[in-house]
């Protein structure tokens, strides 16, 4: 859950750096990217998880 953090939190930061900065737009792209990569993970974890648990 901590590495899942700190990759959003990069993720805002190069955002954040790519809208104030001009001509770094592609920093943006490249956070928006890594916080959908982030995402996609996390349900796909979530997923194998869940179905791994038995049901009671």
């Amino acid at each position: 859950m901590a590495l899942f953090l700190f990759v959003v939190i990069v993720a805002m930061v190069l955002g954040l750096i790519g809208t104030v900065v001009h001509g770094l737009g592609y920093l943006l792209v490249i956070g928006v990217a890594v916080f959908v990569a982030d995402l996609i993970f996390l349900a796909v974890h979530g997923a194998r998880r869940a179905r791994r648990r038995p049901l009671r």
